[in-house]
């Protein structure tokens, strides 16, 4: 067990503890909770893990070093970026795939153009945007948050691709 799931359930345990100290079965309450949320998300997550499974196996690693690894540097960036925008889901399905094709050698400039890219830009909270809010929003929002993804991974590519 590593040190983020160890620090994470000695959190639920405490809470736990302490809804149960506070009696009125609060603790039984957030158990019931909690499995309604695993049984609504452990779908996604099986899916989200077979893809980044798949695409371990699919995607030949030189493939992904030539295109996503160190040495691809802008067209790298330049494709996390697209595909980081264009990922639909939330962590659940972008981060195992991301992890699995960092694994396989993407370069880290690439890979946080990616995420940057998947939490600013998400080409798929468009039509929320222009119709809960308005287009000229997104219009705006979009304008805003464009150039950050390569300009981040550009950072992390010219900073950090040799420690990381």
């Amino acid at each position: 067990m590593n040190t983020a799931t160890a620090v994470m359930f000695a959190i639920a345990v405490l809470l736990l503890v302490v809804a149960y100290l506070q009696g009125e079965d609060l603790h039984i309450q957030g158990l019931k909770r909690a499995m309604r949320m695993f049984l609504q998300i452990i779908p996604l997550l099986i899916a989200a893990f077979i893809i980044a499974g798949m695409v371990q196996a699919l995607i030949p690693r030189e493939f992904i070093i030539k295109w996503l690894g160190k040495e691809a540097g802008l067209k790298g960036i330049l494709f996390g970026t697209v595909a980081g925008g264009l990922t639909p889901g939330g962590p659940f399905v972008s981060f195992p795939i991301i992890a699995s094709i960092y694994k396989s050698g993407a370069g880290i400039g690439t890979v946080v153009a990616y995420i940057t890219a998947w939490s600013l830009v998400a080409v798929g909270r468009l039509p929320y945007e222009v119709s809960l809010i308005s287009p000229k929003f997104a219009a705006i929002r979009l304008a805003c948050t464009f150039f950050f993804p390569p300009v981040a991974g550009l950072i992390a590519h010219l900073f950090f691709s040799k420690i990381a």
